[in-house]
């Protein structure tokens, strides 16, 4: 089974570098055109969560108007598994994709087949 998205983005909003939480929520939003919404709760939960797993670490603390940021970057643990899942939805997209066209390409021969049997006959029909 592969990653979460809402996983796969939130370590995909580090791949430039360290952000704090919720700079990584922002983008991952973003990133996933709005698909992947955290709430504040849920963000930092996953966030612990996933520096408890080694894919992230906290690399500082900020102070910003009086309010605490914990800045989080990649490690090389998260960053091989990150490319990994994208790996394996590349692969799937592509049998899919390939089983698709393929489905359509077929309809297409099978259509022009139709079309083609319709022609004859109504040539024959149109000689009686």
């Amino acid at each position: 089974m592969g990653m979460r998205e809402p996983t796969y983005f939130l370590l995909a909003g580090l791949l430039d570098g360290p952000r704090h939480g919720y700079a990584i929520a922002q983008l991952a939003r973003e990133l996933s055109d709005g698909r992947v919404g955290l709430s504040a709760g849920t963000l930092y939960g996953a966030l612990e969560r996933l520096s408890d797993q080694g894919l992230i670490r906290p690399v500082e603390d900020l102070r910003v108007g009086g309010r605490r940021r914990r800045v989080y970057d990649l490690t090389e643990e998260g960053r091989a598994q990150l490319v990994e899942e994208a790996q394996r939805l590349r692969e799937a997209a592509e049998i899919v994709t390939a089983r698709l066209r393929a489905r359509e390409g077929g309809q297409a021969e099978i259509d022009r087949v139709a079309a083609e049997v319709a022609r004859r006959t109504e040539e024959r029909l149109a000689r009686r």
